[in-house]
Formats: structure tokens, sequence, C-alpha cells
């Protein structure tokens, strides 16, 4: 989902990366016109598909992340920090169950913010108040609930 950076919200619009055109066009076909959230969404391929450069370590290092509802958000990263420097930093601080750095789309550029999961709300509490405003590779970090 693509935001505003200035106001925070919802720019009502976003993008899903399927792994066939095969899968993208059934999505297509099954989904344009339903609803989300009361309003009819249009479902559609972007006209000039993104560069699939990387793609298989791309797809890796996404597959590879644990989701779970304790989650912080690490923003300001420095472009050196990768998603195993965000697990090594934040194990100090709590159960890390996964870290990844987030990409700009289509690419393997850094997008400078991350999420680390962890395996409570202490864990996400205590990572907080010991990590906001902390230096990670030169670099002061934001982190906050995700």
């Amino acid at each position: 989902v693509m935001y505003d950076k200035y106001s925070g919200r919802s720019r009502r619009f976003g993008f899903v990366t399927m792994s066939t055109v095969e899968d993208a066009n059934a999505a297509i076909e099954k989904l344009s016109g339903s609803e989300i959230g009361g309003r009819q969404i249009k479902v559609n391929a972007t006209e000039k598909p993104l560069q699939t450069v990387d793609s298989p370590f791309l797809q890796a290092d996404e597959s590879q992340f644990v989701d779970s509802p304790f989650k912080v958000y690490v923003g300001n990263l420095a472009k050196s920090v990768t998603s195993e420097v965000l697990t090594s930093f934040f194990s100090e601080r709590g159960k890390v169950l996964s870290a990844k750095v987030s990409r700009v789309p289509g690419t393997s550029k850094l997008s400078g913010f991350g999420f680390v999961t962890f395996s409570s709300e202490e864990d996400v509490e205590a990572a907080i108040a010991s990590a906001n405003n902390a230096f990670l590779e030169g670099q002061r970090i934001r982190v906050n609930k995700a």
C-alpha cells in the first residue's frame, strides 16, 4: 500500500507482485470490481513490468521473513544495514523472530527502512525504549510500533 509521506495516510492504491503472468491475469479477472472495506477496487497490471534483476535473491529474502503481531518499524537506516545486521542489533534487546530491510520494488536498492518481529509485546516495548534514536552503523535510527 502506498502512503503519503507527509500525512502518513494511504494514497488508496498499492502493488502486489505475482510469481507468474498467469497468476496476475487470474487475479485481475477474479478481483477487479470486488469490494475491500466497502470500496469497489480496480485491479490491473502495471503498464511497464518491473525489472527482475536479482529476483531470485529478493524473493528468497522476502520469503524468509516471519511476520508477527509484535513488530517494529525501523527507519532512517544506513545503506549498509542488512537484514542480518538488524537481526543482530535487535537480538540484544529481545527475542527476534525475523528482520528485513525493505527494498525499492523490483530492484535491489534499499529503501532506508525495515521491520523486526519479536515473540512478545514486552520485547517490542524493550526494543523501542532501548533502540529509538540509537546509532546503527553510524546513523541515528527511528524505532516505533509497526
